[in-house]
């Protein structure tokens, strides 16, 4: 039977990452050591970062031929870029001939590939097109750059290092294309990019995003539109006017879930949490006020809507991975990706997407369109480094998640350990 871990017990003797699977008590946050051990940091890269798919960037990021971004994911680094048929494509950042990085983190636009140390040219394909120097016996076709596992999906992409993908992508895309069709996010670009060093654990910035417990609190910018009662609540503590108007916005939710999904804009919940590779969660929510974007007024911060969309009152599609979480609204959509630096340093970068057309200081002003995302992660940025200090201090004893407003981050929790197990922790 779980038992709460014992402190002591750790400063007289290490356990392992096994001993703390089996020393998490159900219902309650993580031992300590999983977000302070640096052997658990690099399991965590392991299964986590480099064997599940990871959602790190949008089609935005490459929209012509000889765009490429590169991101670094722990000491790996992978190379995504848009071919001359317009495909896009991802590599190892890792010439073939003696290692060197081909590219620096960012975006930048190519005509081919080349090493800065000895000028091995890769086409945008992969193939080694020029090698100098390595003789006439010398068969450049074995000798391309490695490629990645990449899927698109409806515009998102998503990544997977290992040598077998796993397969239950094919659930999510299932889900999402038809959902993010309408938004066409393959003709979007990025109106704005901001990163964030969190000062934390990457699982504290991700059980941090899962509840809203601390909104009210914490967001007064994003609380203009999200509405907290839709990530749960206590039905016990509401009385009065406040139990009814929650009842009032929970009739008001079931409604307008049929109508969109009437109107084949999917919209229900759906969940795939547990007993699987893929972790993600998607719904379409209700927004405060206006109803119509993430906004300070809550109404639409670009005129020119996404797609093919005429109404600007579609609701909030929000997508959750293990490591991403993004909002689709009709006027713009902010994709959040995660990635660790240290046991207690995490890297959070968001982007803003508006329809390739928008013009700004026409149709959108940078600072209205970003300004209730942008004052949340610094708010949640703080919490997470103030959340950090307090699993470090010797006193930290996991606590128990609120049944009605932390249930996912119970359930996340499980699915974390029940990667590591099934990779052999």
């Amino acid at each position: 039977m779980a038992t709460v871990l014992d402190r002591s017990a750790v400063a007289k003797e290490r356990l392992s990452i096994g001993q703390l699977i089996r020393a998490r008590r159900p219902g309650y946050m993580l031992p300590a050591d999983f977000y302070l051990r640096q052997d658990v940091f690099a399991a965590d890269l392991e299964v986590m970062f480099r064997r599940q798919w990871l959602l790190v960037g949008v089609a935005a990021d490459v929209p012509e031929p000889g765009d490429a971004f590169t991101v670094d994911i722990g000491d790996a680094s992978v190379i995504l870029v848009r071919g001359d048929d317009d495909h896009v494509r991802a590599f190892r950042n890792v010439c073939r001939h003696r290692g060197a990085r081909l590219l620096e983190p960012g975006p930048t636009t190519i005509g081919k590939l080349v090493c800065p140390y000895h000028q091995w040219t890769y086409e945008l394909t992969g193939e080694l097109a020029h090698a100098q120097h390595m003789g006439k016996d010398f068969d450049r076709s074995c000798h391309g750059l490695l490629p990645v596992h990449l899927r698109v999906v409806g515009g998102f992409l998503f990544v997977c290092l290992a040598e077998e993908a796993p397969a239950d992508i094919d659930e999510l895309a299932r889900v999402m294309e038809p959902r993010l069709a309408p938004y066409d996010l393959a003709n979007t670009k990025v109106a704005f990019e901001k990163s964030i060093v969190e000062e934390g654990n990457w699982k504290l910035t991700m059980e941090n995003n899962r509840e809203c417990y601390h909104c009210a609190g914490s967001h007064p910018e994003l609380t203009s539109s999200f509405i907290a009662a839709d990530f749960g609540f206590d039905p016990d503590a509401l009385e009065g006017e406040e139990a009814e108007e929650v009842a009032a916005h929970l009739a008001k939710r079931e409604a307008k879930l049929a109508e969109w999904e009437a109107q084949g804009f999917g919209s229900c919940p759906v969940e795939h949490l547990s007993g699987g590779d893929i972790n993600f969660r998607t719904e379409r929510l209700l927004i405060a006020g206006a109803g119509e974007s993430a906004t300070l007024d809550t109404r639409i911060a670009c005129k020119k809507l996404l797609g093919g969309i005429e109404r600007k009152e579609l609701g909030d599609l929000h997508l959750w991975t293990h490591t991403s979480w993004s909002h689709v609204f009709s006027d713009h959509a902010v994709c959040t990706f995660v990635l660790p630096l240290a046991p207690d340093r995490t890297l959070v970068t968001s982007k803003w997407l508006v329809h390739k057309d928008a013009v700004e200081g026409v149709d959108y002003d940078v600072e209205a369109l970003t300004r209730v995302w942008q004052a949340t992660n610094e708010q949640d940025a703080a919490l997470v480094a103030r959340a950090q200090r307090g699993v470090r201090d010797p006193a930290y004893v996991p606590g128990p998640y609120s049944p009605f407003t932390e249930r996912y981050l119970d359930l996340f929790a499980t699915w974390y350990l029940g990667r590591l197990q099934a990779h052999g922790y």
